[in-house]
């Protein structure tokens, strides 16, 4: 967290730094407002089943003498106070930076900060609502989480392309003058997003001592209650029997008892693994969203082309597409490997860990059935990306083979380096499962740990098949990737002990 902070803190000021340089620190109100709404929105879309419905403390919540209404408030808040640190962190740096170059005047600082507390809510009622539509829609079937699992990637792929489009409309724009483009994002703000807008006009009129400025002020803070007392006002309404559904179980009534077949240890736990990621929307999103990505990612090459994809992803830089080859089993890996189930699976036993402890298996099998099925997660994922980019991109059949062979290899590193990471890190104390499957110390060391190691292994692989027979390097990595397996494997075992 303390590293994130600092990243934070460094891509803040160094924005605002710029456009302070340049002229234009006028905007930065209007960049903290967005950037903290971003923020804001994406971290409680993925939390509000688990904070906000389907909680493990709901039954004894319910049984309390409040209104439910309140209750589904309080939960909100709750949500807003867990992540109060990273909003504070954005705005407090642009707020600084913004005093410095402006030269505002003393009355700016507090009126930035009281209002900064009212940013995140709009977004995160947005993300509140759009989650409770999920919610409300899933609770009707059969099949409650597998629907709002789907319902939940859908959106979060609709989110991916919509970012992918706006950068699109924003590159034919590129040629236009700073200060236009300024204006013009400040004009698209007020139409799209008007609290972002009221934000920025309350500090600016403010600061040029205009009594606006206050007005502007009162009523951001009011539009925040009211849609806040609004949106929980309909969902208060429902809130009981969405989560009461969620929770609840259909037993089917044509259900005949049949043969049990028979299957090996490693399998069994695997499959109880498998049952653990479907029943749990907030595990199977985030730990699926990577192997989803990873096909969408492979039929789109083979529509539109891998020459297409490279001109997108470089923007344009004109580099031969031929040396990026190596780096194909990299990308594809990156994307899948961006989680690993077995980060957050030992921890995701909770307080039912005693139960696992009294199994008449060893600690070591028990592990090798999580590691199997993230397995069986992972590598088809991997497989089918590398094919359909080493079709379209018209790689060689040897090629072709040493990547598919690298991707097997990876899949096995990320599947043992995950394991290491998730028995190393083990919480099993905790009261909501998020905790240990976004916010875990597990999950952070592995994700950032591998994506930096995957990307400097991208830019290697690059590089080193300039210099020399891409096969070679893709042999040497095989190998150097099958002894950091073997490494993390054998710790596993002692780790188990």
């Amino acid at each position: 967290m303390l590293i994130l902070f600092a990243m934070l803190i460094i891509y803040s000021s160094l924005g605002c730094i710029g456009l302070g340089v340049t002229g234009y620190i006028s905007v930065v109100p209007t960049i903290c407002a967005v950037t903290v709404s971003s923020i804001a929105f994406v971290f409680t879309f993925f939390k509000t089943n688990g904070y906000l419905f389907n909680f493990k403390e709901y039954d004894m919540l319910m049984a309390l003498p409040f209104k439910v209404k309140d209750i589904a408030m309080c939960r909100f808040f709750y949500m807003y106070v867990k992540s109060l640190p990273w909003y504070a962190v954005v705005s407090l740096t642009m707020m600084v930076c913004y005093g410095i170059f402006s030269k505002a005047a003393f009355w700016i600082y507090p009126l930035w900060i009281c209002l900064a507390l009212f940013i995140p809510i709009i977004p995160m009622l947005i993300a509140s609502f759009i989650g409770f539509l999920i919610a409300k829609v899933s609770s009707g079937f059969e099949k409650k989480n597998t629907i709002q699992t789907v319902l939940t990637l859908i959106f979060v792929m609709f989110c991916f392309s919509l970012s992918y489009i706006i950068e699109a409309v924003a590159k034919n724009n590129s040629g236009v003058d700073i200060a236009v483009a300024f204006d013009e994002f400040n004009k698209k703000v007020d139409a799209y997003y008007f609290p972002a807008a009221l934000f920025s006009k309350a500090v600016t009129l403010v600061g040029e001592c205009k009594i606006a400025g206050l007005l502007y002020a009162v009523l951001f803070v009011a539009v925040s209650v009211l849609l806040l007392m609004a949106v929980f006002t309909i969902v208060g309404k429902n809130y009981r029997k969405i989560n009461s559904a969620l929770k609840s179980h259909v037993a089917r009534k044509d259900y005949k008892l049949s043969g049990q077949k028979k299957k090996s240890v490693l399998n069994t736990l695997a499959y109880k693994e498998f049952r653990r990621f479907m029943g749990s929307t907030n595990y199977c999103v985030n730990v699926g969203v990577g192997v989803v990505m990873a096909l969408i990612a492979g039929i789109a090459v083979l529509i539109v082309g891998f020459d297409k994809v490279v001109y997108v992803v470089t923007k344009g830089a004109p580099i031969p597409t031929d040396i990026l080859h190596p780096a194909i089993p990299l990308f594809v890996y990156f994307l899948v490997g961006m989680l690993s189930s077995v980060a957050s699976s030992p921890s995701l036993e909770g307080k039912n860990y005693w139960i696992v402890q009294s199994l008449p298996l060893e600690k070591k099998t028990i592990y090798q059935g999580k590691m199997l099925f993230n397995m069986y997660l992972t590598v088809p994922a991997v497989v089918f990306g590398i094919l359909c980019f080493c079709i379209s991109a018209k790689v060689p059949l040897i090629n072709t083979v040493l990547y598919l062979v690298l991707g097997l290899v990876l899949c096995a590193f990320s599947t043992t380096f995950g394991c290491v990471c998730g028995i190393k890190f083990m919480r099993l104390d905790w009261e909501n499962e998020i905790e240990v499957i976004k916010q875990g110390a597990a999950v952070c060391s592995y994700m950032f740990s591998n994506m930096l190691f995957t990307m400097l292994l991208m830019v290697l692989v690059v590089w080193l098949g300039t210099v020399t027979n891409a096969n070679i390097v893709t042999i040497c990595l095989i190998l150097v990737e099958c002894i950091l397996t073997s490494v993390c494997y054998t710790l596993v075992l002692r780790l188990a002990k």
